[in-house]
């Protein structure tokens, strides 16, 4: 109940910037995707990290939530700056270090994604949000203090799943015009999707060896392989995608 009380009102009084006499929206948006993320059980461990799914769910709250146009839904700003609030920690891999710009702040999603293994909670906050009382108090919490919301009503499917219908049904120059358009952020969320979508359409199985592995854990044994190179020809559609156990990809990326 004390640590309760206790990330109740830590939760309320978030650092925020301000903007245009409104307070950045950034931070409990990412609260809120991360909560989320912990309710379908993405999350099981107190390592965060940076996943399609939850860049996804970002975009989507985002686009319910936040009226001001004049913020931007940038996923890395709130990820790294969290930290000025005390329970919000970030693990970098061994030897790297984060860069930042002159103002003191993330230079870019790519590079923000290369240095972090994770994000961790403290302790205590999180074994209340894997509480799935607690979790569901603090959710309605961070709602009704940054936006007068007691729920959230999604209007569409959600960028996860729209981009899985662009993946399976647009054609390729269409694909290619809306990968020209996007930022780093959402072509990370366009490849995470390529990734699942691709081996459950060849029934998890190998194209070339047939190897079929079904595995309990969240774990993909077979990869989506791209034939033409994402890099030279910015196309995530099913046509440009082929199921391959791990060592048959390495074999067919190097030709």
């Amino acid at each position: 109940m004390l640590a309760l009380t206790y990330y109740s009102k830590a939760l309320c009084k978030l650092n925020r910037a301000t903007k245009n006499g409104s307070k950045a929206p950034h931070k409990p948006i990412l609260l809120l995707s991360i909560i989320q993320t912990i309710d379908a059980r993405e999350i099981i461990e107190n390592k965060i990290e940076i996943t399609p799914e939850l860049v996804a769910r970002f975009k989507d709250n985002w686009n319910v939530l936040v009226k001001q146009e004049f913020f931007k839904p940038n996923f890395s700003l709130p990820f790294y700056h969290l930290i000025s609030d005390n329970f919000w920690h970030l693990k970098t891999w061994v030897g790297k270090e984060i860069a930042l710009t002159n103002s003191s702040s993330i230079r870019s999603f790519s590079q923000l994604k290369d240095v972090l293994a994770y994000a961790y909670l403290d302790e205590a906050l999180f074994v209340l949000l894997l509480n799935k009382k607690s979790r569901e108090y603090l959710h309605h919490l961070i709602l009704q203090k940054y936006f007068s919301a007691g729920h959230i009503n999604y209007d569409q499917s959600g960028l996860f799943n729209q981009v899985a219908q662009e993946i399976l049904h647009d054609s390729a120059g269409v694909y290619q015009n809306k990968i020209e358009k996007a930022n780093e952020e959402e072509i990370f969320v366009r490849g995470g999707v390529f990734k699942k979508l691709v081996p459950q359409i060849y029934n998890y199985t190998c194209c070339i060896s047939g190897m079929r592995i079904v595995s309990g854990y969240d774990i993909q044994m077979v990869d989506a392989c791209h034939i033409k190179s994402f890099a030279l020809s910015h196309n995530d559609t099913i046509t440009n995608g082929i199921a391959l156990c791990p060592n048959l990809h390495r074999a067919f990326d190097r030709d």
